[in-house]
Formats: C-alpha cells, structure tokens, sequence
C-alpha cells in the first residue's frame, strides 16, 4: 500500500481532532480529540519508520503513547474533581477556578 494513504488517513483524523478541540467545550470531547491527533502522528511515525525500514519512528509511538496515557489520567482525574465541586465539565466555566 502506498504511503499518501496513511499520509491522507493522518491529515483527516488530525484534522478532525483540532475541529473537535477548537468547536467543542466539553472536556472529555476535548481530551478525546487530543488522542485523535496523538494517533495521527502515530500512524505517521510507524507509516515513516515502515517506509524507511527503521524503528527509530516506532520507538517514538511508544514514547507519545506512554504520554497520552500518563494525560489522560491526570486529566481524568481532574474532569472528575471539576464535576464534583461544579456539577458541570464545560470548558468556558472553568476561568472562575482562579485564585
């Protein structure tokens, strides 16, 4: 299989994931959108490291997937303390979090 064709699938799911982070305000929405462009760049990097017959791009998803993992549990966490002290996981309500 040609290589535009990952090159193609990445360019729409991170396409899709900044559309969802910059029209959505729900903060799991965002997080998921976060993980779309995260496995865009992944498939990328194996699509490359495939391609070019090195795992230096295969060592770098494991690298971003160890990093998403360790975003979404303290992202998680703080979603769930948000919603118990506001009853609500919008986004524009959370400026009033300061000092």
């Amino acid at each position: 299989m040609p290589i535009t064709y990952y090159l193609i699938l990445s360019g729409i799911l991170f396409t899709l994931g900044i559309l969802g982070v910059i029209l959505r305000r729900n903060a799991i929405i965002l997080f998921m959108s976060l993980e779309l462009m995260f496995n865009a760049a992944n498939i990328l990097f194996v699509a490359f490291a495939a391609y070019y017959q090195v795992l230096s791009g295969q060592m770098f998803v494991f690298f971003v997937m160890i990093v998403a993992a360790a975003e979404v549990a303290v992202g998680l966490a703080l979603i769930v303390t948000i919603f118990r002290s506001k009853n609500s996981i919008n986004v524009d309500e959370l400026s009033s979090l300061k000092g």
